[in-house]
C-alpha cells in the first residue's frame, strides 16, 4: 500500500481512518496544527507532522517529506479566528500541492452532504446553520474536480460519534439526508481509496437506517 497522508486525523473521521489504515499495516502521515492535541491520534501509529494547511507553505513541505507515490484523504474544516475556512482554503491548498507533486495517485475528499448539486435540497434550518461551511466545500469540491487526479468525494450527512454500525453507505442523488456514524464514515474511505469504481464520483454517505429522502426546502 502506497503512504498515506491524512489531513484532519486529530479528531472525527480523520482520526477514525488513522485508526483503520495503521492496524491495516499502511504507513499514515498526519498533518496536524501545533495547537491541536493529537494525544488520540499518537496512539494509532500514525506519523503526526506539524502544519497548518491555510499555509501553502506548511502543505507542500509535509508532501515534500514523502517519498515516492502517495495517497491522500482530506476530512478538513472549521473557521480559523481570523475568518478563513480549511474548509475552502484549506482543502484547495492540499489539492494545489497534491497537483504540483505529480506524485499523488489517489485523493479522496470527505465535505458534506448539502454540497454540489445537493444544495437545491437544503433546508432553510441547514443553510442558516451550515450554509457557509457547505458552501465552502463545494468551492474545495469544485477545485478537486477540475483537476486530473483520480479523486473521489463522499459527503456524510449528520455525524455522531458512536461505534461503527457497519451501515454505511454510498448513495448517489441529490435529494439524500440521513446521519451516519463517523467510524462508519471511515470504514466507506477506506475502502473507496481501494476501489477504482468510485474514481470520479461524489456520494452521500449516510446509515442504511438513517436515511431521510425527499426533504424539501
Amino acid at each position: 500500500m502506497r503512504p498515506l497522508l491524512i489531513f484532519g486525523a486529530s479528531r472525527g473521521v480523520g482520526l477514525e481512518l488513522a485508526r483503520l489504515e495503521c492496524a491495516a499495516g499502511r504507513h499514515v502521515v498526519a498533518p496536524v496544527r501545533r495547537q491541536s492535541d493529537v494525544t488520540a491520534l499518537a496512539d494509532t501509529g500514525a506519523i503526526v507532522e506539524h502544519c497548518d494547511a491555510l499555509s501553502p507553505t506548511d502543505v507542500a513541505g509535509v508532501m515534500s517529506r514523502i517519498s515516492g507515490d502517495f495517497e491522500i484523504v482530506s476530512t478538513l474544516g472549521g473557521q480559523a479566528r481570523d475568518g478563513r475556512r480549511a474548509d475552502d482554503e484549506g482543502n484547495i491548498n492540499v489539492i494545489d500541492a497534491a497537483v504540483a507533486t505529480g506524485r499523488v495517485r489517489r485523493f479522496l475528499l470527505v465535505t458534506s452532504i448539502g454540497c454540489g448539486e445537493m444544495a437545491p435540497f437544503r433546508s432553510a434550518r441547514a443553510i442558516a446553520a451550515f450554509g457557509a461551511a457547505v458552501d465552502a466545500k463545494t468551492r474545495a469540491e469544485e477545485r478537486l474536480r477540475a483537476t486530473t487526479l483520480d479523486w473521489t468525494i463522499l459527503r456524510p450527512g449528520g455525524l455522531v460519534s458512536e461505534p461503527a454500525t457497519g451501515r454505511g453507505l454510498l448513495l448517489q442523488g441529490a435529494d439524500i439526508h440521513g446521519f451516519i456514524h463517523r467510524a462508519d464514515v471511515a470504514q466507506l474511505a477506506s475502502r473507496a481509496l481501494r476501489d477504482p469504481a468510485t474514481i470520479g464520483h461524489a456520494f452521500a454517505a449516510v446509515d442504511a437506517q438513517r436515511i431521510i429522502p425527499h426533504q424539501y426546502p
